[in-house]
C-alpha cells in the first residue's frame, strides 16, 4: 500500500535529526510502524519477531545493531530494551538519528525503566485528519489563523452525508478508503479485540470483557462531554472503582483521550469547571461501541451526530495544532457557559465552538464574544482567532470578526 504523507512527518524528522531517539506513541493501526519506516534504515518487530525477545535476555546489542534510524517496533512487548537503548545513547555520546521507538501502549512505571529524559523525543501520533485523508481543500492553515490572517475560501463540497460517513469510517490509514460496512465491521474487531485481549495483556489478570464492552458503550453514548466517573459507573452498570481500572487501561492503550478544561485568569466572577470532556481517539470507534449505528442511523440523530462531529474537530484539532506546540482545551464555568475547543500555544490562545447546524453559527458567536468578556486579557492577550467550526458551507469572516470554518478547508 502506498504511503500516505502524515502531518507528523516533519516532526519526526526534525527529532530524528537532534535526538539519540525518538519514541512515537499512538495507539494501534494509526500508523505509527509505517510513518517510521519512511526514514528508518533497518527494523524489528518486537511484537512478533520471538528470537529477537530472546536475544533481548541474552545478548541485547545484536538487537541494536543494523543502519541507523533503526526502528524498534512496538518496543513495550520487550520492555527490557528501553534502558539497553538508553545506555546505547548514553556510550556513543548522544549521536543523533541513533533509534525509532514504536509503542501502542504505556507501560506499568518500573523503578528499572530510566526515563529517558535529555535522550528520548517523544511524539505523538494519532488517527489520520481529514486533511491527510483527502476530505479538505487545505484553504484555511491553523497557523495562519494562529498568526492573525483571515482567510476565506468557497465550499469545499463536503455535505453533512459526507461527514457522517467519515465519523464511522474514521482515520485509520488501513481502511479510511474502505466501504462504510467494511470499515465499520473492522472498527467493531478492532474494538472486540480490545475488550479481550488487550486490556487484560496490558493490565494482567482477568479482565471481564463484558464489563469493559458496557464501559465502551457509555463512553460511546457520552462521547464529547465531561461526563465523570459516577455517571459512567451509573450508565454502565459498574462500580466506580472497576470504571476507574478500565479507563486507565484505555487510556494507557491510547484509545481514549480526555480534553481537559482550560484554566485562565478571570476578569468575572464565574468558576471555572475543572472536569474534562470525554473523547475517543477516534469518533468511529464512539460509534464501534454500537453495533447499528451507521451514517443513516446518525442522519436520524443529529443531537448525537453533534457530539460525534465535535469530536472529530477535536482529534482533528489536536493534530493540526502538535506542530505548533499545541494544546486542544475546553472551558466551562459556573455560568454554564461552554466553549468547545480553546486551542492554546506559548504565549497565543484561540477559541472555536463547533457547529454541526449552520442555524446555530450566531449562537456559537455569541458564546466566544461571552467568553472574551470572561477572561482577563490583560494577562492572557487578545484572542488570535475566534472561530465557529462548521460540517458544510463557505469559510469567511463575519462583521464580527469571528470566523467562519467549514471543517473541510481546514490544513495545519
Amino acid at each position: 500500500m502506498d504511503y500516505v504523507p502524515r502531518i507528523v512527518d516533519a516532526e519526526l524528522s526534525d527529532r530524528i535529526a537532534t535526538s539519540g531517539a525518538v519514541v512515537i506513541e499512538g495507539p494501534k493501526a494509526c500508523g505509527k510502524t509505517a510513518t517510521a519506516s519512511q526514514i528508518a534504515k533497518s527494523e524489528v518487530r518486537l511484537d512478533t519477531d520471538e528470537e529477537a525477545q530472546r536475544a533481548i535476555d541474552i545478548q541485547p546489542s545484536i538487537v541494536l545493531e543494523g543502519k541507523q534510524p533503526r526502528l524498534l517496533d512496538e518496543w513495550q512487548a520487550a520492555p527490557a530494551i528501553w534502558n539497553h537503548v538508553r545506555r546505547h545513547v548514553d556510550d556513543t555520546g548522544g549521536t543523533p538519528g541513533q533509534f525509532i521507538l514504536t509503542g501502542s501502549s504505556v507501560p506499568d512505571d518500573d523503578i528499572n525503566r530510566h526515563t529517558g529524559a535529555g535522550r528520548f523525543s517523544f511524539l505523538h501520533m494519532r488517527p489520520m485528519t481529514l486533511f491527510e485523508t483527502g476530505h479538505t481543500n487545505g484553504a484555511i492553515s491553523l497557523s495562519s489563523l494562529m498568526a492573525g490572517e483571515r482567510p476565506s475560501s468557497p465550499d469545499p463540497g463536503l455535505t453533512v452525508t459526507d461527514i457522517a460517513e467519515r465519523i464511522v469510517i474514521g482515520g485509520w490509514p488501513a481502511r479510511y478508503k474502505s466501504p462504510t460496512k467494511e470499515a465499520m465491521r473492522s472498527n467493531r474487531d478492532y474494538l472486540k479485540q480490545v475488550r479481550e485481549v488487550e486490556v487484560n495483556q496490558l493490565a494482567g489478570g482477568s479482565r471481564d470483557p463484558q464489563r469493559i464492552g458496557r464501559l465502551l458503550q457509555s463512553l460511546g453514548r457520552n462521547v464529547a462531554s465531561d461526563a465523570q466517573r459516577r455517571v459512567l459507573a451509573h450508565d454502565s452498570g459498574l462500580a466506580e472503582s472497576t470504571v476507574d481500572q478500565y479507563l486507565d487501561a484505555l487510556t494507557r492503550l491510547m484509545l481514549i483521550e480526555d480534553q481537559a478544561a482550560w484554566s485562565p485568569s478571570m476578569k468575572s466572577a464565574a468558576t471555572l469547571r475543572r472536569a474534562p470532556k470525554r473523547h475517543f481517539v477516534d469518533p468511529s470507534l464512539a460509534v464501534a461501541t454500537s453495533n447499528t449505528a451507521g451514517p443513516e442511523a446518525l442522519l436520524l440523530e443529529l443531537s448525537h451526530m453533534g457530539s460525534l462531529f465535535e469530536s472529530l474537530v477535536v482529534r482533528d484539532l489536536r493534530v493540526l495544532s502538535q506542530p505548533l506546540g499545541g494544546t486542544v482545551f475546553h472551558y466551562r464555568d459556573s455560568n454554564n457557559l461552554e466553549v468547545d475547543a480553546v486551542v492554546q500555544l506559548d504565549g497565543q490562545w484561540a477559541a472555536f465552538e463547533v457547529k454541526l447546524n449552520p442555524n446555530k453559527i450566531d449562537k456559537g458567536a455569541d458564546a466566544l464574544e461571552r467568553l472574551v468578556q470572561n477572561i482577563n486579557t490583560e494577562a492572557w492577550g487578545m484572542p488570535a482567532c475566534l472561530g465557529v467550526i462548521t460540517a458544510t458551507g463557505y469559510a469567511y469572516e463575519r462583521d464580527d470578526g469571528i470566523m467562519v470554518l467549514p471543517i473541510g478547508t481546514l490544513a495545519p
